[in-house]
């Protein structure tokens, strides 16, 4: 009897190490990681002293939800990003994401309620990448003081692409340079894309699009499920481009492509100024030059474009354009 339970107490010491092994994580996630230049992936991330060197490296080895640092000056490689994660540079320098040939600079694929958030970033297409960021699942995605250039590769040449598949997809842009974008007639700056069930509430403030093909485009004929986008472009400017600045476009049967204008200048664009076309596209516009376009002002195909009576379209190269209605003020 003694004997016997001298071996049961043993092993039941043995089991509850082997419990205690198994409830502790192999690995813990940092909260904050860092990045610099001069790291490497095999170091923890865990502080400047053990910083990784890409952004790869670091989401792994950071908890969703965390915050990865950028240190210093450099440039990083493209990365996916595939769970709640923020990603900062604040005074680090110029944080680059240098993007080769048919690449993404950052490749956005997370799940439901996701929030991914990128600030102080420099993301270079140097000509022959497709796309600076692409969305294509999150709950929201927060873009501050970045620059996004030189994407021209093909049919699919933008700086952001938001194409998501998810229920509702929110995208905050502010402070933030896009140009040099596109090299075909229906690429461009910014694309907004909702696919089948997909809603899309875009906010961009403090917004230069300048020098793409297109400047802005809303797209509703990607799909017929869904409630559309909803785009509100405010303070910002669309200049210089090749094709239209501001363009709306959907169809009967097709999702709403929905933008407010409000307090910014579109001007020195080839194409028009600011362009709706086919039913269910529609541009309000408040307090907004138009001028130095190739047309100011366009609704085309049953699009409408509705003015708020206190805007400016004026001096254009060829025809100022009409709005289709006015709202009367408050």
């Amino acid at each position: 009897m003694i004997r016997f339970a001298h071996t049961s107490t043993l092993l039941l010491a043995a089991l509850a190490v082997t419990l205690a092994l198994h409830s502790t994580p192999a690995l813990a996630l940092n909260l904050k990681s860092f990045i610099s230049n001069t790291g490497s992936d095999a170091n923890s991330c865990l502080n400047a002293a053990n910083a990784c060197a890409t952004l790869i490296g670091a989401i792994a080895k950071t908890a969703a939800g965390g915050e990865i640092s950028i240190i210093n000056t450099g440039d990083y490689v493209p990365t996916g990003i595939n769970k709640s994660i923020n990603v900062t540079n604040d005074g680090g320098g110029e944080a680059g994401i240098v993007v080769g040939a048919f690449g993404h600079g950052i490749d956005i694929n997370a799940g439901p309620g996701d929030v991914i958030s990128l600030r102080g970033l420099v993301i270079d297409g140097q000509g022959v990448g497709i796309s600076g960021i692409v969305i294509n699942t999150a709950s929201a995605v927060h873009i501050q003081n970045s620059v996004i250039r030189n994407f021209q590769q093909g049919i699919e040449g933008f700086g952001i692409v938001m194409q998501s598949s998810s229920p509702t997809t929110q995208l905050f842009v502010s402070d933030t340079i896009i140009f040099n974008n596109g090299s075909t007639a229906t690429t461009g700056g910014i694309r907004i894309l909702p696919l089948s069930g997909n809603t899309a509430n875009v906010v961009l403030d403090r917004v230069h699009l300048e020098n793409n093909v297109r400047g802005l485009w809303v797209d509703g004929t990607g799909t017929t499920a869904g409630n559309g986008s909803h785009v509100l472009l405010r303070d910002s400017v669309s200049t210089g481009n090749a094709g239209d600045g501001v363009l709306a476009t959907s169809a009967a049967g097709k999702v709403p492509a929905f933008i407010v204008v409000e307090r910014s200048t579109v001007m020195n664009n080839a194409g028009t100024g600011l362009h709706a076309d086919g039913g269910h596209a529609v541009i309000l516009v408040s307090d907004t030059t138009i001028s130095r376009n190739g047309t100011g002002v366009s609704a085309t195909n049953s699009g409408q474009l509705i003015s708020y009576g206190n805007n400016r379209n004026n001096n254009n190269i060829g025809p100022e354009g009409t709005a289709t209605s006015t709202f009367a003020p408050f």
